[in-house]
């Protein structure tokens, strides 16, 4: 099977992109965004209109992805470190590498016997809210995501339900490598938001690297399905000895430092990043 010119395209991309070390740089040509306002966005699902359109969202949603499983086009093959999460009581964030659509739907499996009945909250970024890639629209807008903004008051909309969730004990996953870059398994430098927020509000992060291998099956763009292995690591605390500054930096570096080893201890090579 002929591979697609776009993959191919995006796989050129991302080896330009790591040599220059421009780790947050989206690969994608992402939709236009537009500024996602305070008044259109209902982060706690307060209204019943949110409520009945987080239903269905998560309803259509699992059957999508559960079709993928089904088919044999996402496969998760292991959880390894489950553990990891059952140890940390009350609400939580945790960081996972991002390389696919289905990224999330992988860590939602791996961890959702062990939450109580409760969602999984999803971080993302404001175009994906206000202009959402097709056909995806509605899982982007109503599937328990928490958009970002570049309004001040949605940001500050934003900031007091991020703190209500954790208040609850809920569980807000975070992509602190921002961009997504598909099929990459190398750990990327991460921006320091995750860790802000988790300084901010006290709260523990559960850090998840998904590792990857080929299996027999071939996707519809002729690359081979990649079989996941969750890996849920030690939780990171926040350290309220330090200013907020080095607390922040000292978590995101636990947090990188302990991808690095499950990356090196999985695929059994020393992480290399390549060089212009």
């Amino acid at each position: 099977m002929e591979k697609s010119p776009h993959k191919l395209e995006l796989l050129k991309r991302i080896a330009e992109l790591e040599a220059k070390e421009l780790w947050h740089m989206d690969v994608e040509d992402d939709p236009e965004t537009y500024p996602l306002a305070a008044d259109k966005i209902d982060y706690l699902n307060e209204k019943l209109s949110s409520k009945i359109l987080n239903k269905l969202a998560n309803f259509f949603g699992a059957r999508f992805f559960d079709k993928m499983i089904a088919d044999g086009q996402l496969i998760i093959k292991e959880v390894r470190g489950i553990e990891n999460f059952r140890a940390v009581d009350g609400g939580k964030i945790v960081t996972c590498n991002h390389f696919s659509i289905c990224d999330n739907y992988a860590v939602w499996v791996a961890l959702r016997d062990h939450m109580d009945g409760k969602m999984l909250y999803k971080v993302i970024r404001e175009g994906n809210y206000t202009n959402p890639p097709k056909p995806f629209g509605l899982f982007m807008k109503h599937c328990n995501t928490l958009p970002l903004s570049s309004q001040k008051s949605t940001m500050m909309k934003f900031m007091r339900a991020f703190a209500e969730l954790l208040r609850r004990g809920e569980t807000i996953l975070i992509y602190p490598e921002q961009g997504m870059w598909w099929n990459y398994r190398k750990p990327r430098p991460m921006q320091d938001g995750a860790f802000s927020l988790a300084v901010r509000n006290n709260a523990p992060v559960v850090p998840i690297f998904i590792t990857m291998e080929d299996s027999t099956t071939l996707d519809g763009d002729g690359f081979f399905v990649q079989e996941y292995t969750v890996h849920v690591l030690d939780a990171i605390y926040p350290d309220r000895s330090l200013p907020f500054a080095q607390a922040k930096k000292k978590m995101m570096e636990e947090n990188y430092a302990l991808w690095v080893k499950t990356y090196e201890d999985f695929y059994k090579k020393p992480l290399v990043y390549s060089e212009v």
